[in-house]
């Protein structure tokens, strides 16, 4: 509404002004510096003219549609659903490793009770009194073992001649070797090593053979 009354007037100023430019030169009156200032008049009136022409244009760009309106939502819904995908897989992926920390934590607390176990029945094993005693204890030892085993505990095994793997094994010291065949291997193994799943958590402490 507002730019057909802005046309109109602008239409009412250019019929007053060319009607008084016929008015002033029937009378004879009419000069080129008239001329000159009804051309800037003139120039005036088609700008004002294609200003509004371009402002209708706009407002009408201006108005979404009701397909570009869903589909502004439907982008803002994917990217909601996206992010909480990715929400999802992250706490998912943080809860699994504070299980897997926590769990190691625990494994490593326990794994000097193992070694204690093991050293008393050593200790008891060829004592006849003891016989009960020992029972007892390798009674206890193997169910701790079991449900350890059962929580992804893994016995790392080393035997005497493996060869010395510095990624897995830990050197405590060096001896020379008894036999050249045993040279740069290992001897014995002080402390056994385990592995959580695939993760080494604790790493067998060795002797090794100088080379």
């Amino acid at each position: 509404m507002w730019h057909y009354l802005r046309n109109g007037s602008i239409l009412a100023k250019y019929v007053r002004e060319n009607t008084k430019k016929l008015f002033t030169m029937s009378k004879g009156e009419y000069t080129k510096e008239d001329e000159i200032r009804d051309a800037i008049e003139n120039d005036e009136l088609k700008v004002n003219l294609e200003n509004s022409s371009n402002d209708k244009e706009e407002e009408k760009k201006e108005e979404p549609s009701t397909e570009d309106l869903l589909q502004v939502e439907k982008d803002r819904y994917l990217r909601l659903f996206a992010e909480f995908e990715n929400y999802k897989k992250r706490t998912t992926k943080e809860r699994i490793e504070l299980f897997r920390t926590a769990n190691q934590e625990l494994m490593t607390v326990l794994l000097p009770v193992l070694d204690d176990f093991e050293r008393a029945l050593t200790h008891i094993e060829d004592d006849k009194e003891a016989e009960e005693l020992r029972k007892g204890v390798l009674l206890i030892y193997q169910k701790l073992l079991k449900t350890l085993e059962q929580k992804g505990l893994v016995a790392i095994e080393v035997k005497q001649g493996d060869d010395f793997n510095p990624d897995t094994h830990e050197a405590i010291t060096q001896i020379p070797a008894p036999s050249d065949d045993l040279k740069g291997k290992i001897i014995d193994c002080v402390e056994k090593g385990y592995k959580l799943g695939d993760k080494i958590i604790r790493h067998p402490k060795v002797v090794v053979a100088q080379s």
